[in-house]
């Protein structure tokens, strides 16, 4: 848990860029990422230091070699402002851009097309004095750190597009409950949220991933995987799952939809996401696989046809989408409806309150939850009515008790029939190869059946729909085409009974003003 003390430490660290000519947030928060990757890097390489001292040998994979001793952080954070820009600007920044060796992560690679932003040596002073105070050594602390850094970013107008409320993640990830031996891809990453909370969840819930050395370098490796085509995301997202204990994850700069994905077709086991819901792209810039899926040009489409592309036999996905995504009437959307239906298996459609992207978007969104399967498999498709999340759905945002998500969670478990996660393990980690996810694939039940009540009746608040009524309905997958609204009778009373009222009423009103008018006779 954050303290507020950090916090304020972090308030101080935003203010000063803003104070120094940086206002634009994302640029803050990437100028903020350049220096603690460098303040890293001394860490990492002064741990090695003291690990070389007390074994009386060479420091092993030096980072910082002979004459390289004035660009680490606890060096030149003592020189005067003037020196230090120097040395930053000039000579530290180029070296961390062209790091290589025991260092070539992610993030170093998506160093190189970096920009120095820092204008003064008067801001580069403070700025370092302030990070110098932020504890760092924690991994919990530096993770919660960096999000609460990025949450300035939903405080920030315009870039507010490019995060997704955290507790919505954290429950996406609980309702598909990744595993050690998954292969995680969000394809429109941004800040690699997605992937830093199922990297959280694996930790806390299959915590013996570590004892294995094979799912130990999975984790610190391949088992995470980002897209996204601006660069400043993509350094702020590999700086984001560092920060979170995940060394090198495969965060690539790629625009998915543009791009043939016949090299990463059939890669992934699970995908989390939130994809652009607006936009449209140019029919020759769509690569021609996701045409033979959708023809649209409408991106919300084709990010659900990419999904289906990128995930192997078996493997799952829960995505967020527009409302029309559900109903749209065209036949781009009928089309993929019913490949998501009759040709895979469509397990559930989370309905979502209009609120929950404010102060930003006013849209109503639902989550779609599937299987690739290639050979459909839908039989029930599980409908959920979310009307509340925590938060008030005003533009405010302010906690309130009422919250849908715990029944969310509760009722998917006991559909599929399954306990809640547990803390530290213990669920046969290391006993599947990687990669292979087929035999972990969450069935839909067959019986209408869960937490030991009925789920056919359409007037509650979850219920399962049959694979036929969804055909019969064009492939609709909005809610409200299946939900029974309970209207409750009301008795008025015959029309004569209330005449009557009236009239005695104006009897009694006329004799009050006859009265009235005899006083001032």
């Amino acid at each position: 848990m954050l303290t507020g003390e950090n916090k304020s430490k972090i308030d101080k660290i935003w203010d000063a860029f803003w104070s120094g000519g940086i206002s634009d947030p994302l640029r803050v928060i990437e100028q903020i990422s350049f220096l603690l990757f460098i303040k890293r890097l001394d860490d990492i390489h002064t741990a090695r230091e003291k690990q070389a001292n007390r074994l009386n040998k060479p420091i092993k994979e030096p980072i910082f070699t002979a004459g390289q001793d004035h660009l680490r952080w606890s060096r030149f954070r003592e020189f005067e402002a003037e020196e230090m820009f120097r040395v930053v600007s000039q000579e530290v920044f180029p070296f961390i851009k062209n790091l290589h060796g025991g260092l070539d992560t992610a993030y170093a690679r998506h160093m190189k097309d970096a920009i120095f932003m820092i204008p003064t040596p008067s801001l580069l002073e403070r700025v370092v004095e302030q990070i110098s105070q932020v504890p760092m050594e924690d991994r919990d602390t530096k993770g919660d750190l960096y999000e609460y850094m990025l949450s300035k970013l939903t405080t920030a107008g315009r870039n507010g597009q490019f995060r997704t409320p955290r507790h919505i993640i954290k429950m996406m990830v609980e309702l598909m409950q990744p595993r050690p031996d998954d292969i995680i891809c969000d394809p429109a990453c941004g800040t690699a949220g997605f992937l830093v909370a199922a990297g959280e969840y694996l930790r806390e819930n299959h915590a013996d991933l570590f004892h294995n050395e094979e799912l130990k370098r999975h984790f610190n490796g391949k088992l995470f995987n980002g897209f996204d085509f601006d660069s400043t995301m993509l350094r702020i997202a590999s700086m984001n799952m560092m920060l979170h204990g995940v060394e090198n994850p495969a965060i690539e700069a790629r625009d998915a939809l543009s791009n043939s994905a016949g090299d990463i077709a059939d890669a992934f086991t699970l995908i989390l996401a939130n994809p652009p819901f607006k936009g449209s792209l140019d029919e020759e810039t769509v690569a021609k696989d996701l045409l033979r899926t959708v023809k649209t040009k409408k991106t919300e489409l084709l990010f659900i046809a990419l999904m289906l592309r990128l995930l192997k036999p078996g493997g799952r996905c829960a995505v967020i989408v527009p409302d029309g995504v559900l109903f749209g009437s065209s036949k781009a959307h009928l089309d993929l409806r019913k490949v998501l239906v009759d040709g895979h298996k469509l397990e559930a459609m989370i309905s979502m309150p209009s609120g929950v992207f404010r102060p930003y978007a006013g849209v109503s969104t639902g989550i779609l939850i599937f299987t690739k399967t290639n050979s459909g498999g839908t039989d029930h498709v599980w409908f959920y009515d979310m009307q509340t999340d925590g938060f008030s759905l005003d533009d405010k945002r302010n906690p309130v008790e009422q919250n849908d998500i715990p029944d969310v969670l509760d009722k998917w478990r006991g559909l599929i029939n399954i306990p809640p996660p547990l803390a530290g393990g213990g669920q046969g980690v290391g006993e599947v190869a990687i990669g292979v996810n087929a035999a972990n694939v969450t069935p839909t039940p067959a019986l209408p059946r869960q937490g030991g009540g009925c789920l056919n009746d359409r007037t509650a608040q979850s219920f399962l729909v049959p694979v036929q009524e969804i055909r019969d309905n064009k492939y609709d997958l909005s809610i409200n085409r299946y939900k029974k609204v309970e209207h409750e009778e009301v008795a008025y009373e015959p029309p004569q009974v209330i005449i009557a009222r009236l009239e005695a009423l104006e009897r009694e009103i006329a004799g009050e003003l006859a009265e009235l008018k005899g006083m001032f006779a």
